[in-house]
C-alpha cells in the first residue's frame, strides 16, 4: 500500500514538473520545493522512527537465530557450518526504493530549500531590458536576506532588513502576474516624485547625473546605442538610450495608484506611494517597467541581485555588479 502511495506522489511531482516545462501549467518552484521538503521530511522521520528500527530488529533477530542454530549444530558435533550472513544482513538493512527516493533525498532537498528561501537564489536573465548591466543568459545570484527574510511561498517578511535604495538592482514578483519574477533597477522609493521626460530622469525635482560614454555595440541586434553613466543615490551604473524610440510611453496598463502618474508626449511623472517602488530597466527604451505597469509593492520583493556567476555564451561574465 505504501509503495503504491509513494509511487503516486512521485508521479504527481513528475507530472507537475513536466506540465510546467511543456507550458501546460503555470509553475511555482517555491511551492514545489516546499512540498518536496515537506513530503520527503515526513518519510525521513518515518524512516528514523519506524522503518530503520524495524530493519535493525530484523537483523538482530537474524543474528540471534543464526547463533542459536550454530549452537544447536555444535551440540550435534557439526562444526563446519556456513555462517556468513553478511549478504542477508545487507538485504535486510537496505532501504526499499520508495524510501530511497523520499527519505534518502530529504537532506539534499532541505539544504536547497533553506539556501534558496533564506540566503541566495539563482536566476537567469531572459531578456535585454537590463543591458548593459546584465546581458541575456547571465546567471545571477540574488541575496534573499538583504531586504529582510521572508517566508517561502507566502513571501511574508519576518525580519526588517535594509530598505531598498535608489540604484539597487532588485528581483521582484511582477505585479500584473506575481507568479513571474522580474528584475529592474530601483529608481524611486516611497515618497519620491519620479519624472522621466524627454529621456531625462529627475527625482524630487533634481536632475539625475547622466554622463555620455562611448556608444555600446549590442551583439544580438548588431546595433550601436547611446551609452551613458548615471548616478542614482551613491551608485554608478551604465544605461542605454535608443534615439529611434520616442519619449512617449504607449500602451500603459491600468494599475493601482495610476492616478499618481501623469502621462504626456514627453514621458511620465509619478509620485511613488507608501510601501511601493518605481522600477526601470537600464535599457531605457527597451524595458517593460513601472512606466507601463505601475509600482512594485513591498510584498512583491524577492531580493537584491548582486553577482554574475556564469554566462554560457560568454564565460568572461563573472563578478559582482551595481
Amino acid at each position: 500500500m505504501i509503495q503504491a502511495l509513494t509511487g503516486l506522489i512521485l508521479a504527481c511531482f513528475v507530472g507537475y514538473a513536466g506540465g510546467w516545462y511543456l507550458g501546460y501549467v503555470e509553475g511555482n518552484f517555491a511551492l514545489l520545493l516546499f512540498l518536496a521538503t515537506l513530503v520527503t521530511g515526513v518519510y525521513w522521520v518515518a524512516e528514523r522512527v519506524y522503518f530503520l528500527p524495524r530493519r535493525r530488529r530484523a537483523v538482530a533477530q537474524l543474528e540471534t537465530d543464526t547463533a542459536r542454530r550454530r549452537g544447536e549444530l555444535n551440540n550435534m558435533g557439526i562444526q563446519q557450518v556456513d555462517s556468513d550472513i553478511g549478504q542477508a544482513r545487507h538485504k535486510l538493512m537496505a532501504q526499499p526504493w520508495w524510501l530511497d527516493w523520499t527519505a534518502g533525498l530529504f537532506p539534499v532537498i532541505v539544504i536547497v530549500f533553506v539556501l534558496r528561501s533564506f540566503l541566495f537564489e539563482p536566476f537567469k536573465i531572459p531578456s535585454g531590458s537590463m543591458i548593459p548591466t546584465l546581458l541575456i543568459g547571465d546567471l545571477i545570484l540574488v541575496n534573499k536576506f538583504h531586504y529582510g527574510l521572508r517566508l517561502p511561498v507566502l513571501n511574508t517578511r519576518i525580519t526588517q532588513g535594509t530598505p531598498p535604495q535608489r540604484g539597487d538592482v532588485m528581483v521582484f514578483r511582477y505585479p500584473p502576474k506575481p507568479s513571474l519574477d522580474y528584475i529592474k533597477r530601483v529608481v524611486g522609493v516611497p515618497g519620491d516624485e519620479v519624472a522621466y521626460l524627454n529621456k531625462k530622469l529627475t527625482i524630487n525635482g533634481k536632475p539625475v547625473s547622466k554622463t555620455s560614454v562611448p556608444d555600446f555595440f549590442d551583439e544580438d541586434t548588431l546595433r550601436y546605442y547611446k551609452h551613458y553613466e548615471e548616478v542614482l543615490g551613491n551608485k554608478k551604473h551604465r544605461l542605454l538610450n535608443d534615439e529611434d524610440r520616442p519619449a512617449f510611453i504607449p500602451g500603459t496598463d491600468d494599475f493601482a495608484f495610476k492616478n499618481n502618474c501623469v502621462y504626456s508626449v514627453e514621458g511620465v511623472v509619478c509620485k511613488v506611494p507608501p510601501g511601493h517602488y518605481f522600477m526601470m530597466g537600464d535599457n531605457r527604451d527597451n524595458s517593460l517597467d513601472s512606466r507601463y505597469w505601475g509600482f512594485v509593492p513591498d510584498k512583491n520583493i524577492v531580493g537584491k541581485a548582486f553577482f554574475i556567476w556564469m554566462n554560457f555564451s560568454n564565460i568572461k561574465r563573472f563578478g559582482s555588479f551595481d
